[in-house]
């Protein structure tokens, strides 16, 4: 529950916060008429994204268990990549994304009005389909379905009343130190969900060496105890794993984690940030400029 509760927590405040400067940005030029449009194409993508998840968790009942096999552990593997791409976007666009966004909202507003429908589909879709995917690999891989959901759809919920905080100025939070931390945490939740894929793979006959075990851990780690069990819920531990799923854990764990730090402590230093006016008189636009445009390096 708490892997998946940080999932919708991460991607709902990324999603919140771009929404949030598309608004405040429209609300500033004085063209909150096109604000229909835009909440249109946002609820699209939350359509989407939400038929996503249907699909991968309906979908495969009618395949055979080779085929189910190979599919999850597929898209486990691609959930696994999605959410690596997700952690080192954030980190290197998170400086420049209100420029970038209000860059494409001021060429959306020059052309047709289906240019505004696109931009709010494309900003929260690509959250939401990443949400739908990795939510169902960890689904798949504990097997625990309802309370894997009522954690992502808590992280989802928490993230939308913290967006609407930051975007009415009423809160600011370190976005950088946030992202670094839960950056770092969904590391080692993703390398589990990784060798689950791997694991996958293997029993269905796609990589070789399922059914020998690389060591045992079950006399320490009983998996129906309450550790076992929050283990295997949060990071996917296994006691009997093979070596192909070591391997694929540690190397995915060592590498990702190495360049994630090398990313965090080599981002620039920002400049000396220019007096904020009062809070009283703070707009959306300046809480956004602080807690979302420009986050500080952890």
């Amino acid at each position: 529950m708490l892997a998946n509760f940080l999932i919708g927590l991460r991607e709902g405040l990324e999603a919140g916060l771009i929404v949030g400067i598309l608004v405040a940005y429209l609300s500033k030029l004085g063209r909150r008429d096109v604000l229909p449009r835009l909440w249109f194409g946002i609820g699209f993508a939350i359509v989407l994204s939400l038929g996503v998840g249907a699909i991968l968790t309906w979908g495969p009942y009618g395949l055979s268990f080779q085929a189910q096999e190979i599919l999850g552990g597929t898209l486990s593997i691609l959930a696994v990549a999605l959410v690596t791409w997700m952690i080192f976007w954030m980190g290197n666009h998170a400086r420049g994304l209100k420029h970038d966004l209000q860059s494409k909202l001021d060429v959306a507003l020059t052309g047709a009005a289906s240019g505004i429908v696109v931009l709010g589909f494309l900003s929260v879709g690509r959250e939401g389909i990443e949400t739908a995917l990795f939510v169902w690999a960890t689904v798949n891989s504990s097997g625990d379905a309802g309370i894997a959901t009522i954690g992502a759809v808590l992280g989802i919920i928490t993230a939308v009343a913290i967006s609407y905080l930051i975007y009415r100025g009423l809160i600011r939070i370190n976005l950088s130190r946030f992202f670094t931390w839960t950056g770092l945490f969904l590391i080692l939740v993703a390398a589990g969900v990784f060798a689950y894929g791997i694991g996958d793979l293997q029993e269905a006959g796609v990589i070789p060496g399922w059914g020998q075990p690389a060591y045992s851990l079950a006399g320490a780690i009983p998996p129906s105890s309450w550790y076992g069990t929050l283990l295997g819920g949060v990071f996917n531990f296994t006691p009997e794993p093979t070596w192909a799923q070591v391997i694929g854990w540690v190397g995915y764990a060592t590498v990702v984690t190495a360049l994630f730090l090398r990313q965090v402590f080599t981002r620039t230093a920002p400049a000396a940030p220019a007096p904020s006016a009062p809070t009283a008189l703070r707009t959306p636009e300046a809480a956004l400029a602080d807690s979302g445009a420009a986050p500080r390096s952890a």
